[in-house]
């Protein structure tokens, strides 16, 4: 299989008309690689390989160009890598947990492949982070991916048609548009599983950028990592980064849940202040030596924050370092963890005649 590099990607196919802003692509055997850049040099490569996030290319504070998304040079480390960590996929049908790899609808039962202890994860073994998604350039800086999961297809019900859109704009903004309609009611909970180091892949841990999260609740898990449907106070908690703090300052304290996640890895509730499905601020990171900022805005409920608790030295990434604990964290914008289970959370269920449609950005910046 050819790497995914950028010597490689100029040698594709330019589709797009001339401009700063460009989709290009190179045909891989049916999996292609799509670079998206706007006129202040942010480039933003994926792939229809589980419409992958390959890699995010921004300036920091004093211009200086780095990639700060983790991820692999070639699509044969994105499908046979031991470790399957999600670097930078669409993660679905249902991101996320679903409790023992079960759920009913109208009292009929549903069994999911399981592939996290005795849970579903992520869609099950073969999730949409595993297949070759439908690739579509639209205009001169998006791209849409559009996939169909067939009724059964990892025990889901329902032909479930999905696609994303991904949108460079001139703002240094990845917007990401979901949509999705079915057949039979079925549970969709779409979500990006980029991890960012905003020092630059590779560049050791992620431990001193400072994370702001906007909620002030957040839904406590069992020891397999399912919400127990609580909402609770982050108030006094390690948990609570209503104000901006280091990601490391308190995360080696004795606290159950952080023992749970082996860090954080936890679902917090966005404060919506009843604006429910429109676009709020989720999430803002900094980080203090090269002045990168990440912003994250949703539609979505809830975001799972990750911050490579499982990360070990192993997988090495496209600079050939290791990706060592803690070298990486996740925003995963998303509705909550086992809604399915939870009669409590907010619904995940899609109806037929229904459209899911959903929208998360990223937007960079330096300072």
């Amino acid at each position: 299989m050819k790497l995914f590099t950028p010597t490689l990607l100029a040698l594709g196919l330019l589709l797009c008309s001339p401009g700063f802003a460009q989709v290009a692509s190179q045909d891989f055997d049916s999996i292609m690689l799509y670079t998206l850049k706007n006129s202040s040099g942010t480039t933003v490569t994926v792939t229809n390989y589980g419409a992958i996030i390959t890699s995010i290319v921004v300036a920091d504070r004093d211009g200086n160009m780095g990639d700060i998304a983790l991820g692999y040079n070639s699509a044969d480390d994105y499908m046979n890598a031991v470790d399957k960590p999600y670097f930078g996929a669409v993660v679905g049908r249902y991101g996320n947990r679903i409790a023992k790899g079960k759920f009913s609808i109208n009292d009929v039962e549903y069994t999911l492949a399981v592939n996290n202890g005795e849970n579903s994860l992520h869609g099950g073994i073969i999730g949409f982070d595993k297949v070759v998604w439908d690739a579509t350039p639209v205009g001169d800086n998006a791209l849409t991916l559009t996939y169909l999961a067939k009724d059964g297809e990892e025990g889901y019900p329902g032909n479930l048609v999905v696609s994303v859109t991904y949108t460079l704009t001139e703002e240094n903004e990845l917007k990401m548009h979901y949509q999705a309609t079915t057949d039979a009611t079925t549970p969709v909970n779409l979500t990006n599983h980029t991890y960012f180091n905003l020092k630059g892949e590779g560049e050791g841990t992620i431990l001193g950028h400072e994370l702001m999260l906007n909620a002030k609740k957040f839904t406590p898990v069992d020891e397999g990592l399912i919400p127990t449907g609580e909402l609770r106070d982050v108030d006094g908690t390690p948990f609570d980064f209503t104000t901006a703090k280091a990601i490391g300052r308190d995360i080696e304290e004795e606290n159950e849940q952080l023992t749970f996640g082996g860090g954080y890895d936890h679902n917090w509730v966005l404060d919506k202040e009843g604006k429910e499905g429109e676009m709020t601020l989720a999430a803002r990171v900094k980080e203090p030596t090269t002045g990168r900022v990440l912003e994250v805005y949703t539609t979505e409920p809830g975001v799972q924050f990750y911050c490579g608790n499982f990360l070990d030295g192993r997988l090495k990434g496209k600079a050939g370092k290791p990706y060592v604990h803690r070298s990486g964290l996740c925003l995963e914008t998303q509705h909550y963890p086992d809604s399915p289970n939870q009669p409590n959370f907010p619904s995940t269920l899609l109806e037929p005649g229904e459209k899911y449609d959903t929208t998360t950005v990223f937007k960079f910046s330096a300072e």
